[in-house]
């Protein structure tokens, strides 16, 4: 079955990094195999399911747990991944809810996963979803929720929040550096109305942001876009929950990839593992003290970026940060 042709209205979705990917967890999957256990792998951000699909067609025996908290991408996943269904499990949940997947999924908290994949950032349906307002290139209603039935939208955030929590956000969360100048216009246009669509707030961006700015620093509304997508979502705060419940799950010799699309995403991550891939043990001693050695070896050298031919087949790898990890021990409590 073709997953591009389930039905005629899903869009085009192409896996950003797929083979890197699968060539960083494939060793996981495989040596669970050789071992004799059924290898299981987290989808920790399902989307359409072009990753776990892929993973569940290459490798026949893998059971596969797929995230997410888009009622709709579930819905779409659940289509592609049908043939599979045998050997998956999808749970509504934000990917900070591993704990509560592994639960549903019969499987304990630590120990009993292989591999993880962390495909951060807005999926490719929320952007091509016109209506989502994710996308500041077309005027749509300015909701971001990528759970659209909980939560505040980005028009409630900008009708409702004070000037200094707007220029908050958006200096945070998109290190803008006009922050309190969009706010001080965000303020004055609410009180001539309220914002409601994406056009009229990318309009004010055009007139906030200086003009030399717009001609070397990229679509004014990009990083404001960003930082109310962040704050809608509670992105960060999800991701500093997931890293370590996700890095527990994994059984020695388990691995973990993420895929973050802002610089903001990789400092989370890479903050959460530079602590678990350095030895406790005082330094200068002559041998490692039990149970105090590095619980994660580094596969990746820093955050990994596309190469050039792999950005011109998926323009959207351009920004991808890539961060991979082998579990090699836990340590004692």
């Amino acid at each position: 079955m073709n997953p591009e042709s389930v039905t005629s209205s899903e869009p085009k979705h192409v896996p950003v990094r797929l083979a890197r990917a699968d060539e960083l967890l494939g060793p996981a999957i495989d040596s669970a195999n050789a071992r004799g256990e059924t290898p299981v792998m987290i989808d920790a951000t399902l989307g359409l399911g072009g990753h776990s699909e892929h993973f569940l067609r290459t490798y026949p025996t893998l059971r596969l747990i797929g995230l997410d908290r888009d009622p709709d991408a579930l819905r779409r996943a659940g289509i592609r991944l049908a043939e599979f269904a045998a050997r998956t499990t999808l749970v509504h949940t934000t990917y900070d809810g591993i704990d509560t997947a592994l639960e549903e999924a019969g499987l304990p908290e630590i120990g009993s996963i292989h591999a993880i994949l962390f495909d951060l950032g807005v999926s490719s349906m929320q952007l091509d979803e016109a209506d989502r307002g994710f996308a500041y290139s077309i005027d749509a209603p300015l909701d971001m929720r990528m759970d659209p039935t909980v939560g505040i939208t980005a028009a409630d955030v900008l009708n409702t929040y004070s000037h200094g929590d707007i220029a908050r956000v958006l200096s945070t969360y998109g290190e803008e550096r006009f922050a309190g100048r969009i706010a001080s216009a965000v303020l004055r246009q609410r009180e001539v109305e309220p914002f409601t669509t994406s056009a009229r707030l990318v309009e004010l961006l055009y007139a906030s942001i200086p003009a030399a700015t717009r001609r070397t620093g990229g679509h004014p509304a990009k990083r404001t876009f960003q930082a109310l997508r962040v704050e809608v979502n509670e992105e960060l705060q999800s991701l500093e929950k997931a890293v370590p419940a996700g890095l527990e799950s994994l059984a020695i010799g388990g691995r973990i990839v993420f895929m973050s699309y802002q610089s903001l995403e990789d400092r989370v991550v890479k903050k959460e593992l530079a602590p678990r891939v350095k030895s406790r043990s005082p330094e200068g001693l002559p041998v490692e003290l039990p149970g105090m050695g590095p619980e994660f070896r580094l596969l990746t050298r820093g955050a990994e970026r596309a190469s050039e031919q792999e950005i011109e087949e998926n323009p959207r790898s351009a920004p991808v940060r890539l961060r991979a990890a082998e579990r090699i021990a836990r340590r004692s409590a």
